[in-house]
């Protein structure tokens, strides 16, 4: 990748739509739009100020394309810190094609997957953690997931990874330059003190760490599995999640033979549901291999949805089922409460801390079903507005930050030297540095940025 070149793209879908939009970013960013667009004032670009429009025209070979609007930015005042270009044509992928290649034809370079974001990271406009969190913000299937990868973006959790690597930066200059400057009368710090203040960092640290999981919850869903023995309701219900008929429903028992899967936004949570197989003793070759594919996904899911059918007492197989999710994370759901009751209820809630009556087929006890979900899973206790880490980059360098502090704290109270301890501290910041990009490698970078859609 070329840092000195001017690059472009199409930073909108690459589909019909009313408008699209073409990224023109470095150096001769304005030069090269001027080759292609003639504004119907007759101004040219490069006389424009920054956060300037003028409506005019895109042309290649001195013939027109398309009617458009070019924005300039100047440098460092855009997204990616250089003099940008932005023509915005109608929508169609023919036209934005042809608006491309003429761009091409003027002396830009194609620019690869995340590169404008890449150079707002190296320019300084956003450091490595709100960089990764703009591909967060573009995937995010939910308001909750969207909230809290926009406060990254914001800086939030750089903010608060940077008051914690300042806390041990502090500590470390000062026990360097106590053992540095001894003719100085530098005070030596107490290890009571210095103990504290890791303790502290620590505990900060440990913190963010346990928050991943929530931020994983909010960004990738929770992995579900509705599971019963067959004609239960399992694809009514999943069909009443998923909010059409995704999975074929008939009176015929074991008609789901394979996994059936769907992502659904219920509530602001995102449930990645699998509608399964009944679970049953079968002697058909066929559906046994269904079932297998069935109690497969119930030993890997983060939540099982257990369904049974209310209208009738519970069999061998229901038990079976019971057993076989007992140590799981799952709800049991007593399906079809529009019918008279004849399941016995005590023996379920004596198997599952949380039970829910529904009618799958009238859409009745959705509100409890979800409540139930967010006291499963603790949904409620995820807030948005926490600077959360998103991905296994940023946990494991978390994780290795932790792991250095808490030598150090071990080094302090064995007596080592504080040359020791300050080693172990330096070490931590270290890792804390990588997460935020201030110190990492080509490699990392490439690897962040290789993730990314072309035109971002």
């Amino acid at each position: 990748m070329n840092n000195n070149a001017t690059i472009a793209a199409i930073s909108t879908a690459q589909a019909s739509a009313g408008i699209s939009v073409i990224r023109i970013s470095g150096d001769d960013a304005i030069t090269i739009a001027d080759r292609v667009f003639q504004s119907k004032s007759g101004k040219m670009l490069n006389e424009m100020k920054g956060y300037t429009c003028a409506l005019g025209q895109a042309h290649a070979d001195h013939e027109p394309i398309d009617e458009c609007i070019a924005t300039v930015f100047r440098a460092p005042h855009s997204y990616t810190g250089e003099d940008v270009v932005e023509l915005s044509c109608h929508g169609g992928v023919y036209l934005t094609a042809q608006v491309l290649r003429a761009v091409f034809d003027a002396g830009a370079q194609a620019a690869q997957a995340g590169e404008f974001t890449k150079r707002a990271f190296l320019n300084g406009k956003l450091d490595l953690v709100e960089a990764e969190s703009v591909m967060d913000l573009i995937s995010s299937r939910s308001k909750a997931s969207a909230r809290a990868a926009l406060n990254v973006k914001e800086g939030a959790l750089s903010r608060r990874i940077n008051e914690i690597k300042s806390t041990l930066t502090d500590q470390a200059a000062h026990l360097n330059a106590w053992a540095d400057y001894p003719e100085e009368d530098i005070p030596e710090i107490e290890n009571s003190t210095l103990n504290d203040i890791l303790t502290i960092a620590k505990a900060n640290l440990e913190m963010i760490l346990n928050e991943y999981d929530n931020g994983k919850v909010l960004k990738d869903g929770i992995d579900t599995v509705i599971a019963g023995k067959p004609n239960v309701g399992k694809s009514t219900l999943m069909n009443l999640l998923a909010g059409y008929d995704k999975s074929i429903v008939t009176s015929v028992a074991g008609t789901t033979r394979d996994v059936v899967e769907e992502s659904v936004n219920l509530d602001d949570i995102i449930l990645n549901l699998s509608d399964t197989a009944g679970i049953h003793t079968t002697q058909d070759e066929i559906e046994s291999i269904g079932v297998d594919k069935a109690k497969d996904r119930v030993n890997s899911a983060a939540l099982i949805l257990c369904v049974f059918d209310s209208s009738k007492e519970l069999d061998d197989e229901d038990r079976a089922i019971i057993n076989m999710v007992r140590d799981a994370n799952a709800i049991a759901i007593l399906n079809k409460s529009d019918l008279p009751l004849k399941l016995d209820e005590n023996e379920i809630k004596a198997a599952f801390k949380n039970t829910v009556n529904i009618s799958a087929k009238h859409g009745e006890g959705m509100k409890e079903l979800i409540e139930a979900i967010k006291h499963v899973c603790a949904i409620g206790d995820v807030n948005a507005a926490d600077a959360l880490i998103y991905n296994e980059r940023q946990r494991a360098l978390v994780k290795q930050s932790i792991n250095c502090v808490t030598e150090a704290i071990e080094a302090l109270n064995m007596g080592m030297t504080l040359d020791a301890v300050t080693v172990l501290i330096e070490e931590a910041i270290g890792s804390l540095c990588e997460l935020t990009g201030e110190r990492v490698s080509d490699e990392v970078i490439d690897r962040v940025f290789h993730q990314f859609c072309v035109g971002k």
